[in-house]
């Protein structure tokens, strides 16, 4: 039976009983070394009867002049025969600031948190300037649905050069990801899903009980300047050696 991880808020219905949920467990350490940080968390993955995941995950912080990265490695461990349907809801994402968002042309549909969609028919697009940019030289609303060792996504607030990129790792399953980069501000890199977006390919990604897998993001918060395809290129070569 397949269980959903996503859109899974107090805001969905009861009778939508096959939502699972991701339950934070504990901090299993932290450290701070010089101006070097990381935290280690558990989390389980659980449906309405029992445990299936338990996800062990570490980000490590540290900073490159204008440039604060974040390198996260997350493993699975399955508890119980696990499948990975071939979804393009996950595997890593954020949600960016109204200013990172693609300029919008056509109207849109918005959903609040009680999960109600309103469409509006024109957006106002005053200090909207965000611009996707792939490995792949994908740009904007293009980048969608494609493959890339890497995204940048930058623009401005306040008038300040801003940057946010996301660095897939060669070790990932179903590497180099697709990306479900949207023009509305979701950010993601789509590790688990290839049918969404080539009908040519499916993952299906599986776990036997006591099998593990691992997931490994760099993830760029840049500000001031232009963040560079050489900055993420560079940045890219020493999270992946």
């Amino acid at each position: 039976m397949d269980w959903i991880f996503w859109n899974n808020s107090s805001a969905i219905p009861a009778e939508k009983e096959h939502y699972g949920e991701i339950r934070h467990q504990k901090i299993t350490e932290i450290q701070v070394k010089g101006e070097k940080g990381a935290l280690e968390i558990e989390a389980s993955w659980n449906n309405s009867k029992e445990t299936l995941l338990i996800e062990k995950t570490t980000f490590e912080f540290s900073q490159s002049g204008h440039t604060i990265i974040v390198d996260r490695s997350t493993t699975l461990t399955a508890q119980q025969d696990v499948l990975f349907k071939d979804n393009k809801e996950g595997m890593m994402g954020m949600r960016v600031t109204r200013a990172l968002e693609l300029p919008a042309d056509k109207p849109e549909i918005f959903t609040d948190a009680q999960g109600n969609p309103t469409e509006v028919k024109v957006l106002n697009n005053d200090g909207v300037t965000g611009d996707y940019l792939s490995s792949m030289g994908k740009t904007g609303n293009d980048v969608w649905g494609t493959r890339g060792e890497w995204v940048r996504l930058n623009g401005q607030i306040q008038g300040e050069e801003v940057a946010v990129a996301i660095i897939d790792h060669p070790k990932n399953p179903g590497y180099p990801t697709f990306w479900h980069a949207r023009g509305y501000g979701l950010f993601a890199a789509n590790t688990l899903g290839q049918n969404a977006f080539d009908k040519k390919q499916q993952l299906n990604f599986k776990l036997q009980k006591g099998e593990s897998a691992t997931f490994q993001y760099r993830i760029l918060v840049h500000d001031s300047t232009i963040l560079t395809v050489d900055d993420v290129a560079g940045f890219r070569a020493s999270f992946i050696k």
